[in-house]
């Protein structure tokens, strides 16, 4: 006896409190003909698969390159040296003696440029690794954690005369503060708040040269490199002032995590919030526009100083808030009485 297929039901609406509308727990035979049931998914049946593991392929036969043109360009480079070698000793021994000392001069060059750049590297990871143990510390209300921290941020000032007075003073609280945050916060109100001062002035000074420059600047290509030198020399400065001091490959890694940290708090763009601050206090009817061309490159500029501070410092703004474009805007802003005293009419 073969069974006739079944018909489609018609879309119906039902209560869930209806009595016809039945739960399928499995052991329901077939549904009659007035009956609804509910048939629950899948546990997993929401869960999106794991995406693909990116294949290391691409990267290792990069790497593979770049090591074979190194290697490549390192026996060309010994191989000239040591044919001018020799070529200075035919001529004269004197004169294959002195080449011989400027390679040695250079070779100790060399490595103390990689001795430099290593320990420029070592102390970026350092204030890394110190910013993260801070900020676990604080979120964890760890005791043991934040001595730990603090203590490794009390050898890394130990020879800034500046920090003279907080250092005193957190290794009083060490021994008297039981909480984990608290220490944080009090290592931030001793130790940081000077250094915190000094970047501001840092970042300030530089937004205002940018500003200056690109106002009175006739040539957009100078506007680039000024802007381009002084990025440079904010992130080099706010970096030796926290303690980092990096080389040429430590500088190249923090303005990546600087590019970085841009992208991830909304860029480098004047956006629309920027705009608004700019025209909430009335400069667009008082500035000229290259003035307030010259505002807006010095505004970018204190964005990157923001951006570096936060990159640069050893330990997370926990109890005090971090600086913000509109705290510089003022200072970019602000006249000069006695220049507006000579200019006021007699």
């Amino acid at each position: 006896m073969t069974e006739e297929p079944r018909k489609p039901r018609r879309p119906a609406a039902f209560r869930l409190d209806d009595a016809n509308v039945r739960f399928e727990d499995g052991s329901l035979g077939s549904p009659l003909r007035n009956e609804a049931r509910i048939i629950p998914a899948a546990a997993d049946a929401d869960e999106l698969p794991p995406p693909p593991e990116p294949s290391a392929a691409g990267h290792r036969f990069g790497r593979w390159l770049l090591a074979g043109l190194a290697g490549l360009t390192s026996l060309a480079l010994g191989l000239a040296i040591d044919s001018l070698i020799r070529d200075l000793f035919a001529r004269t021994d004197w004169l294959g003696w002195f080449g011989l000392g400027l390679v040695a001069l250079a070779a100790l060059g060399f490595a103390g440029l990689v001795i430099s750049e290593l320990a420029g590297l070592a102390r970026l990871r350092r204030i890394d690794r110190l910013r993260d143990a801070l900020a676990t510390a604080a979120a964890e209300d760890d005791a043991r954690k934040a001595k730990a921290a603090i203590g490794e941020l009390l050898d890394l000032y130990a020879k800034r005369p500046e920090t003279a007075r907080g250092r005193a003073a957190m290794k009083a609280h060490l021994a008297e503060i039981i909480d984990g945050r608290d220490l944080v916060l009090l290592a931030e109100r001793e130790l940081l708040a000077p250094l915190d001062a000094a970047a501001r002035r840092i970042v300030t000074d530089s937004a205002k040269r940018v500003s200056l420059i690109t106002a009175v600047s006739p040539r957009a290509a100078l506007d680039l490199l000024v802007v381009l030198a002084e990025n440079i020399r904010i992130i080099r400065r706010l970096s030796s002032l926290y303690g980092g001091r990096p080389g040429t490959l430590g500088f190249l890694r923090l303005a990546r995590e600087v590019a970085g940290h841009l992208a991830l708090t909304g860029g480098m763009a004047a956006g629309d919030s920027l705009v608004s601050q700019f025209l909430g206090h009335g400069l667009a009817a008082r500035l000229s526009a290259r003035l307030g061309e010259g505002v807006i490159n010095g505004l970018l500029t204190a964005r990157i100083g923001v951006a570096a501070t936060d990159v640069c410092r050893p330990a997370p703004f926990v109890g005090t808030r971090g600086p913000r474009i509109s705290d510089f805007l003022g200072e970019l802003t602000k006249s000069d009485p006695r220049a507006d005293a000579g200019n006021s009419p007699t």
